[in-house]
This record gives C-alpha cells, sequence and structure tokens, in this order.
C-alpha cells in the first residue's frame, strides 16, 4: 500500500489553485490515443521467483544485437564498449555518487566531469561545453530554447534531415513556450539541398537546426547554412546522433556552429533498450550563459592546490525558477562518466581510428548491398549509415531477416509512419562489431527475402 499523506481537502485546496476541477484536467495537453482507459492487463500479484521466471521468458523472445548480426543504427548505435569501462563505473564511489551539491565534498565527480566537458569540446570544435544533457533529443530541444533566449526570437527553422524522434521532443517544449517551428519534408530519393533550408530563414529566425549525418545517413556541409543563418542574424544548432562520426567529420564548431547538440551513447554506453544515454551539448564562449545545464571549472584552493567547483549552475534546482535556463534536473552523471573512460582509453588517435574503421565497414557494405537484385543504395555520401531502397515493403523484409536471426536494419516508415511512399526504404548502419561474416550473411538472407 502506497503511503499518500494528503487529505481530500489537500487535495481540493491544490486543484484550486491551479484552476483545476480534477486531477484528470492535468493531462489535458496529452493526446487521447495515449491516455490509458483502463488498468494495464497485467497479474494482480506474485512471488519473486515467479515473477523472475516470466519475465525471463519474455526477454528470451529478444533477438539481441549481442547475439545476431545487427544493422540498426537511426539514432542508436552498437559499438564495442571495453570491459574496463563498467568495471570502473561500478566503483561504490562513482556508482552512488549523484550529483555534487558539495563541491568541496564532491572533488572526484567534478572532476571526471570537467575531463567530460574537456572531450566533448575538442570533439566539436566549440568552445565550451555543460557537464551532460539526458540525451540528444532533449538536448536539441535545449539548443532551440536556447538560441530563442539568446536572439529573443521564437521562430525556428529545423532542417528536414533532423530525427523525427529530436523533431518530437523539440517540438512539445516549442509548444509550451510559443515557439514557430518550421520542418521542411526531407526526400532520401535526392541528395540534401542546403536551400531547402537556407531559403526559409527571415528576420525573425532565431536559429537553424541541421543535423549531420542527417537522418538518411547523409553528409551535410553545414558552413553555407551558417553563413545564410548569421546573415540573418540566426543561429546554427549543429545535430549529431553518432558521435563517432566526429573523429572524421569536420568539427561543427570550424563550420560555423553556434551550439552543437549531440547523443553521446555511442562511446562507453550500450543499447539498453533506448537508454539511459547521454547527451552532449556544446556552445561558444559568448552564448555560456544562456547555455542550459551546469559547467564544471577548474580552480585553486587556500593551500594553492587544484581544485574543482560548480562554476555555472543556472539549473532550476540552483536559483529560482523563473531564472533558469533549463528545467533538466540532473546530468547523465553515470553515462558521462562511461564516456570519459572510453574516449580516455581510445585518446585522440584511437578516436580517429574508430571513426575511420566505422565508415570502412559501412563502404564495404554499401558495396555488397549494392549488388543485390532488388537493392539500391541511395547515399552519395555517408559515415556509417545510409539508405537502401528495397524491391518490397522494408517493413516485411526487416520482419523476415528477424526470422532468419538477423537484425537487418530499420524502416524508414517506422520513424515516419506518414510518410507511406518511402515503405521501401530502409536505415541500414555498420559499425566496428560488423565481420565480414555478419555482412555475407546479411547478403545472402536478401537475396532469399527479396
Amino acid at each position: 500500500m502506497r503511503y499518500l499523506p494528503h487529505t481530500e481537502n489537500d487535495r481540493r485546496a491544490m486543484l484550486a489553485a491551479i484552476d483545476a476541477e480534477r486531477v484528470e484536467d492535468m493531462y489535458c495537453d496529452v493526446p487521447k490515443a495515449a491516455l490509458l482507459s483502463q488498468p494495464v492487463d497485467l497479474p494482480g500479484h506474485a512471488g519473486e521467483m515467479e515473477v523472475e521466471q516470466t519475465i525471463a521468458a519474455m526477454a528470451a523472445k529478444n533477438l539481441s544485437p549481442s547475439s545476431a548480426p545487427c544493422f540498426l543504427g537511426a539514432g542508436a548505435y552498437r559499438h564495442h564498449v571495453p570491459a574496463s569501462v563498467d568495471y570502473l563505473i561500478q566503483r561504490g564511489e562513482f556508482l552512488t555518487a549523484y550529483t555534487p551539491y558539495q563541491p568541496e565534498v564532491s572533488q572526484g565527480t567534478l572532476q571526471y566531469l570537467y575531463e567530460f566537458q574537456t572531450q566533448v569540446a575538442l570533439m566539436t570544435g566549440m568552445e565550451v561545453a555543460n557537464a551532460s544533457m539526458y540525451d540528444g533529443a532533449t538536448a536539441t530541444a535545449e539548443a532551440v530554447m536556447m538560441a530563442c533566449r539568446a536572439t529573443r526570437k521564437n521562430r525556428a527553422v529545423l532542417a528536414g534531415g533532423i530525427h523525427p524522434h529530436y523533431f518530437d521532443v523539440t517540438k512539445t517544449s516549442a509548444h509550451s513556450l510559443n515557439i514557430e517551428l518550421v520542418h521542411p519534408d526531407s526526400d532520401p530519393t535526392r541528395p540534401a539541398d542546403p536551400a531547402s533550408v537556407t531559403d526559409l530563414i527571415d528576420e525573425q529566425t532565431s536559429c537553424v537546426v541541421v543535423q549531420s549525418p542527417d537522418m538518411f545517413g547523409r553528409i551535410i556541409d553545414l558552413a553555407p547554412i551558417a553563413e545564410a543563418a548569421h546573415a540573418k542574424g540566426a543561429l546554427l544548432v549543429a545535430v549529431t546522433t553518432e558521435v563517432v562520426s566526429l573523429g572524421l567529420l569536420e568539427a561543427p564548431g570550424n563550420q560555423g556552429a553556434d551550439i552543437v547538440a549531440a547523443e553521446g551513447q555511442s562511446l562507453g554506453n550500450a543499447l539498453s533498450y533506448g537508454g539511459p544515454y547521454v547527451g552532449l551539448f556544446a556552445t561558444t564562449q559568448k552564448l555560456v550563459r544562456q547555455m542550459p545545464g551546469r559547467v564544471a571549472g577548474e580552480t585553486q584552493d587556500v593551500e594553492g592546490q587544484r581544485g574543482w567547483v560548480l562554476t555555472l549552475s543556472t539549473r532550476e534546482q540552483h536559483i529560482r525558477r523563473e531564472k533558469a535556463t533549463s528545467n533538466i534536473c540532473t546530468n547523465s552523471g553515470l553515462c558521462a562518466l562511461a564516456f570519459t573512460i572510453h574516449a580516455s582509453l581510445l585518446g585522440e588517435e584511437g578516436f580517429t581510428r574508430l571513426a575511420r574503421l566505422n565508415h570502412a565497414k559501412a563502404c564495404q557494405l554499401a558495396d555488397k548491398l549494392a549488388a543485390v537484385a532488388g537493392v539500391e543504395v541511395m547515399n552519395d555520401s555517408f559515415f556509417n549509415e545510409f539508405t537502401v531502397k528495397l524491391s518490397k515493403p522494408a517493413h516485411d523484409v526487416v520482419e523476415a531477416l528477424a526470422e532468419r536471426g538477423i537484425l537487418g536494419g530499420v524502416p524508414i516508415t517506422r520513424m515516419l509512419p506518414e510518410r507511406s511512399d518511402l515503405e521501401n526504404f530502409m536505415l541500414v548502419a555498420a559499425t566496428e562489431t560488423n565481420t565480414d561474416a555478419d555482412m555475407d550473411t546479411l547478403v545472402s538472407a536478401l537475396k532469399e527475402v527479396l
């Protein structure tokens, strides 16, 4: 039995204070289709052993990326995580250190956050980074809100190649702040055209949000878009769902980006059914006071020894809510530590080698798939992920591959269900974990299925 201390009079008083008649009124913005009309169909109770057996049986139905050839991507990528990463993050001083509320007794936590920020700034080519966000999607939403604050404009242009989940999260935040979002469609059958974005920029635009590689795997030249945005007084927000790509592609900061939002899952963090992940956020020194989250900094104590502090803490937990730059109430501390350990083990040279290996694997896979009847590779540029057009609906092909023990790719319509014209398109990713045998298995199975 849950302990609920509020009396009926307490609840009535709280509802009256927010001008609501009933608790259900607070869910008015939730789509009706997402609301439950009846309790979830679960057993009322069971013993611990019975629950374990039931859950284990359910889990056994899954086809795990670790036990099958896996070519899934679309914002979540399977990479090899060194065993030392998991060993180190499970040490008690890291696993139980939630957040550095008392800097004087959180020196270790603050130091690794400082190192994390340094790594993110170097990878993105930016001047300053924060101590992490929830994930890439929320980092993108925060970037749009930050741009609106900085420019005092409430219009944002999001390129058509933005991951649909990132767009949806941004749309949710924008709705509450009356931010207008302009989001043109994107077509994987044509090369990405900067004009599709730059033509939409006007004097009221706060920022232009561009993902590279985009959701179809295409690499976007950010420089002309940055130039067009800056000419209208807007900021360029660069987004990436695959942080390993920054080991090979030109850093967004070097292409004129003002804000970078990225997903850091690929380093140190397993797929884990979609989370928890770690959002990366970096910007210029000029915009640092508008940046959400927290910044750990280096200082000296009274004895002249190196020490660590929270340099900026503009979250609602630390200052008045009306002055906060973000409502994100925590950093993804443990995931950020895993990212930092993995990046440290790789080093700059290893990070570049990993990126080159990913690209080489993807090129190898693209060549093999292009030789299969019924498969057309759509990309003229990509990093480790690309789009193919199949002779049959991609959903049916993916299901047939799964029955053969292969995680073959992601149907585009899974992310864009309204685009029935793209039902034959599939997103395929290759990383350093894919062997030649994996690729040959996929090719053989596709020949059977198609």
